[in-house]
């Protein structure tokens, strides 16, 4: 196993630009993921959002609720239209105790393609090994399991049948 990286593939049965559309608009991505952001996505650029449970399965939306309202920070790395887009992060940074911003961020990159049946997502987050050691494995597995999670919120996102605008 490697854990330095997280890697989760789900093929959707959505069209190239309405999966584009989910991950690269700020309000679209903030739906399904579970966080509601100030403004668009820009290239280098910080973003702040604050959670706010998904609007597409209430047993997730329930497990987000304890972490609602809390301040959600990215810094937008590259967005290359209908073909990926990245972003920095503090992984698992739960503790609203803790200075994370002297920690390095581990980079989330979202990749597109289109394939028999709709369109192939790789999310893929990497730098767990450059976290302080005592908070690696946690961040790890918490995410793992998160990005799990998300490739399902997507997937039912992009299902409903008037999806949200």
């Amino acid at each position: 196993m490697n854990s330095n990286q997280i890697e989760k593939k789900i093929v959707l049965n959505a069209p190239l630009e309405r999966v584009w559309s989910a991950i690269s608009e700020s309000k679209k991505f903030g739906a399904w993921f579970g966080v509601e952001f100030d403004g668009p996505f820009v290239v280098n650029s910080p973003m702040t959002g604050r959670v706010t449970p998904t609007q597409v399965d209430a047993d997730v939306a329930k497990l987000q609720e304890p972490h609602k309202g809390k301040p959600f920070h990215i810094f937008i790395v590259e967005i290359v239209p209908l073909k990926r887009m990245s972003f920095r992060w503090h992984p698992f940074a739960i503790d609203p105790n803790f200075d994370y911003s002297r920690e390095p961020m581990t980079l989330v990159l979202f990749e597109m393609s289109e394939v028999e049946g709709g369109t192939l997502l790789t999310i893929t987050e990497t730098g767990f090994d450059e976290l302080p050691f005592e908070r690696r494995d946690q961040a790890f597995h918490a995410n793992d399991g998160g990005w799990s999670h998300q490739t399902k919120l997507i997937e039912k996102y992009l299902a409903l049948a008037n999806h949200m605008s």
